[in-house]
């Protein structure tokens, strides 16, 4: 068995890595102005950035088509009958949508979709950790438990300090987040399990209390000084990033994972200015292969 994902899993491996765990990443799109870029392969998030704080145009972005996901799962069944495919959100993208009618167009294949309910950090966990029980020789149905259990046990929250891109991608209604801007007001966003769509946790009237805000809602759900894996993703904003990992430090025994740029199809929704973290009770990954 094979792991297909998407690019907005954000996956804290190698190229290496992926290939030695038989992960293969479609990526998703990006469009600003006239060019519409493939995340990972087209461009990267430094070189993003400085293009869309040039651009006069606003981005927007993409799934793979159905068609796409039918090839990469067609190049795999050359030498593997078994594909399991795991994707963010069908309630923030469509991207899981896009899997399941490339899946239907090879009737004969065993394609197993998985919707993770969830984005970026949160989401490659997911991944990695049923691409290692598969190659540990795990079945189907206790890959889909342990991913279960991970999912259950792992949160996303971020923040930012630019709401125009929130606004103009419709993700808060344009009225809303005009008083927002005006107010000075910095929105802690989370994701919910079971739709897995964006839910507004607080607000807070600066950046820097914003950042504390975060951190104070995991501490409302893990006590200070728990042992977390813990992972800080952020769009152009490595100063808030630091901070915020700081934070996370001073108040829980952290196991970190690498520290990047968040994938570009939630970047181009937020804009340069989000940082958010991923967390998880550090206990839920330690029979992982």
């Amino acid at each position: 068995m094979q792991i297909v994902t998407d690019s907005g899993t954000d996956l804290s491996l190698s190229k290496e890595e992926q290939k030695d765990l038989n992960i293969h990443v479609v990526p998703l799109n990006v469009r600003l102005g006239d060019v519409t870029y493939r995340e990972g392969v087209d461009i990267q998030p430094a070189e993003f950035y400085p293009l869309l704080e040039k651009s006069e145009s606003m981005p927007t972005t993409s799934q793979p088509s159905a068609g796409e996901f039918a090839d990469t799962y067609r190049k795999i069944l050359e030498t593997d009958g078994d594909i399991l495919s795991i994707h963010i959100s069908s309630g923030l993208s469509g991207t899981y949508n896009s899997a399941v009618a490339g899946a239907e167009l090879l009737p004969e294949a065993n394609i197993t979709v998985i919707d993770t309910k969830t984005l970026t950090a949160a989401a490659g966990w997911q991944v990695e950790a049923a691409a290692r029980a598969v190659k540990a020789g795990w079945p189907i149905d206790k890959v889909k438990s342990l991913m279960e259990r991970i999912s259950a046990a792992s949160d996303s929250i971020y923040t930012l300090s630019d709401l125009q891109y929130l606004i103009h991608g419709g993700r808060i209604s344009h009225m809303k987040g005009l008083i927002a801007s005006i107010l000075n007001i910095k929105p802690l966003i989370g994701v919910e399990k079971v739709n897995g769509t964006y839910v507004q946790l607080g607000q807070s009237r600066t950046f820097k209390r914003a950042v504390a805000g975060l951190v104070k809602i995991m501490s409302d759900k893990h006590a200070p000084g728990t042992p977390l894996r813990v992972q800080v993703l952020h769009s152009f904003n490595f100063e808030g990033a630091q901070r915020l990992r700081d934070l996370a430090d001073e108040t829980f025994d952290c196991t970190w994972l690498p520290e990047g740029h968040i994938s570009l199809v939630l970047g181009a929704h937020t804009g340069p200015s989000m940082v958010g973290i991923a967390y998880a009770p550090q206990a839920e990954f330690a029979d992982i292969p």
